[in-house]
């Protein structure tokens, strides 16, 4: 594994390796927060089983939607300043043990109020975005930690669509075995649970906090005092909330990741209801969405990679207003369509939308301030979850029909997508950019080969 002389960052994906410490870290860190996000909607695709049996009305099955992403926001902000501080390997570890226990416990609710407890329990696991995306800034090099981020935690999404497709199949496979389905879906619950403590002890195991060896190891108090060895490496939690462009990237990530969230919730019964299909089927169709972060979130990293090299930073945020510009336009599509093949095609295309959005932003995230990568991506990645909050109350109100909901919300990001033109950078972060790429891509010249993925 080629690397850089200074910080050992990986300047080369090998999606075929599992060595140690790079290529291994990137692969328990997606399989991480795939499982956490399994967990994390499990109960999505079995809502129309659940609003049955506990008397759910529309404005309840609203709040649950809210529940399930609001805390969230408030445990992404302060999980980054846990990685500056305790390292990603201990705290994805923490993460997953402890978040796997309202996972399994879910199945307990007999009540309204007992299931909205639980789903905003359950919320906490979304924190697990920020670990992965912080421990792979550490371990990969400039000129592909874009491609690194962005696929990282597009595979990892997917857990959101592949949830859609299996856990009506685990919750068949229960009735199979003479369960009811007032039990089914609870048991169901407990699959994600118990594969959420299995990968805790291995990230334990086999991870190591940065390229270089764990924190403990290294005696030091954070990645940021790693690489800068000269004057104060610590960056308080208020001077990167006093950063613009982090709010901006907030408020954008809130416009992407926040409306995948929203999505995630309601597809199967959006299907459900609005098209006439069985619970199986309208499982199988909203999993496409989540099934799209394959390739599309790692290839709009890879974009986002590409356009820096060749336009430095600016080139980045302009890729990112033109790919969330095209998210609102296509959600509005969506929300017209009546016939369901159009439906299906239309979601596609805004789902591929949507995440190379997302890829493009955290081909910014790591530039915004190097001291502080945890932090910023905390703030930022909880942008994602506030978003996905304020479009949850519009799906509460009986008078607001879900298409309705969702012309309302494509509306509003493709707004939102002007906010791209004010995050700017300085000549000073753009030269230092440029001869970071340089480094690592061992070019002595101005002309760069984009990043690839081998």
């Amino acid at each position: 594994m080629k690397t850089t002389k200074d910080t050992n960052k990986a300047t080369r994906i090998n999606i075929f390796s599992f060595a140690a410490p790079h290529m291994r870290t990137f692969h328990l860190s997606w399989i991480s927060f795939f499982l956490c996000f399994f967990g994390w909607f499990g109960v999505a695709p079995l809502m129309a089983v659940i609003r049955e049996e506990l008397s759910l009305t529309q404005s309840q099955i609203g709040n649950t939607i809210i529940a399930s992403v609001a805390i969230t926001v408030i445990a992404r902000i302060f999980i980054g300043r846990f990685c500056d501080k305790y390292g990603p390997r201990l705290t994805y570890t923490v993460l997953l043990i402890f978040g796997s226990i309202p996972v399994i416990g879910i199945g307990l609710s007999n009540s309204y109020e007992t299931f909205l407890l639980f789903r905003l329990a359950i919320g906490i696991i979304g924190a697990s975005f920020v670990i992965t995306q912080y421990h792979t800034s550490i371990m990969f090099a400039d000129n592909v930690v874009g491609t690194a981020n962005a696929t990282t935690a597009g595979w990892g999404n997917m857990g959101g669509g592949a949830t859609q497709m299996i856990m009506p199949m685990i919750f068949a496979g229960f009735i199979f075995l003479g369960f009811e389905d007032a039990s089914a879906w609870r048991w169901a619950m407990v699959v994600p649970g118990v594969a959420m403590i299995i990968l805790g002890i291995l990230y334990y195991n086999y991870t190591t906090d940065t390229p270089k060896g764990n924190f403990s190891e290294l005696e030091i108090d954070s990645v940021a005092e790693m690489e800068d060895d000269e004057g104060d490496a610590d960056v308080s939690m208020l001077e990167v909330m006093k950063d613009y462009r982090v709010w901006s990237l907030f408020v954008i990530y809130g416009g992407s990741f926040g409306i995948e969230l929203t999505i995630n919730n309601i597809a199967a019964i959006y299907y459900y209801d609005y098209f006439s299909l069985d619970l199986e089927t309208a499982g199988l169709i909203a999993g496409l969405f989540g099934l799209m972060n394959l390739f599309a979130r790692s290839f709009g990293g890879y974009l986002g990679d590409k356009f820096g090299i060749k336009a430095g930073l600016k080139g980045r945020v302009r890729f990112l207003f033109v790919m969330l510009f095209l998210e609102g336009l296509a959600l509005m599509l969506f929300s017209s369509m009546t016939a369901l093949t159009l439906a299906i095609g239309t979601m596609i295309f805004f789902s591929l939308c949507v995440q190379m959005a997302e890829g493009a932003t955290y081909s910014v995230v790591p530039f915004v301030n190097r001291k502080a990568v945890g932090a910023v991506s905390g703030i930022v990645g909880a942008g994602g979850n506030a978003g996905a909050v304020m479009a949850g109350f519009l799906f509460k109100y009986e008078s607001l029909s879900y298409p309705e909901a969702l012309f309302i919300i494509g509306g509003i990001v493709t707004v939102v997508s002007f906010l791209a033109f004010t995050i700017q950078f300085s000549q000073a972060d753009e030269k230092e950019a440029r001869m970071e790429l340089k480094e690592a891509m061992g070019e002595p010249e101005a002309e760069l080969e984009p990043a690839y993925v081998e």
